[in-house]
């Protein structure tokens, strides 16, 4: 079993804290745009008719039931996730969804993804990459378990473009983000949520992490000026 570092646990165990109110917050400090994120992330995963695909980091399962929603029934999707309480939430959500036979969740980090090599046709990773403490590691194991040929996707906030924007968006970003998240939850989680995206890297060193960790044709794609990224590679 992998061991996660004294950082990985603090940040496993934060989520775990606010795993309660962890969709209740995403939908109102985005005003619910990370719903149209999730849905352009997932359409550039290019899964066929068949075969299976991996969510990485998959949370409460959001991104697991929007690819189920977005491909043929024949496509399978295993989510796996480091905090026990955000995946007993969202099997919660996926048998309330009645996609149980599409859709399994575990418990394991992106550091150590329990399949063998080149199971899954595509793999994804949304709001996640931003807290793995070894993040070419985690790509790496991701790139290790797609078949060859097939996508990773990632999707993570990032700092926008535009200068006036940028400013509105960092005052909320950094003031009022925090304040509002630990009204309803933990003001130190959403105190972190803006600091570990503003530590990121930039969408040029991320694009050339990837490329280290084996992806090729690697692009992305700025969403809601900039304030989102996709990224997506090749195997």
């Amino acid at each position: 079993m992998y061991a996660l570092t004294e950082k990985g646990e603090r940040i496993r165990a934060m989520f775990g804290a606010i795993a309660p109110r962890y969709d209740l917050l995403n939908r109102l400090l985005s005003l619910g745009i990370d719903q149209r994120w999730r849905r352009f992330a997932v359409k550039q995963i290019g899964v066929a008719k068949t075969g299976r695909v991996l969510d990485v980091a998959t949370g409460t399962g959001d991104v697991a039931l929007e690819i189920a929603s977005r491909t043929a029934s024949d496509v399978s999707i295993v989510g796996v996730d480091f905090c026990p309480e955000m995946v007993e939430l969202g099997r919660v959500k996926v048998q309330q969804a009645g996609l149980e036979e599409r859709i399994a969740l575990q418990v394991a980090p992106c550091e150590d993804i329990p399949y063998p090599d080149e199971t899954f046709e595509a793999a994804t990773i949304a709001f996640g990459i931003r807290n793995v403490v070894d993040r070419k590691k985690g790509l790496t194991e991701m790139q290790r378990v797609i078949r060859k040929g097939g996508r990773i996707v990632v999707l993570e906030f990032s700092k926008p473009t535009a200068p006036v924007f940028s400013s509105l968006y960092n005052f909320y970003f950094l003031k009022v983000l925090p304040l509002i998240g630990g009204m309803f939850s933990r003001f130190s989680a959403y105190k972190y949520l803006p600091d570990s995206v503003l530590e990121f890297p930039s969408r040029e060193d991320f694009k050339g992490i990837m490329k280290e960790a084996g992806f090729s044709d690697v692009k992305h794609y700025d969403l809601t000026g900039g304030i989102a990224t996709v990224y997506v590679g090749v195997k």
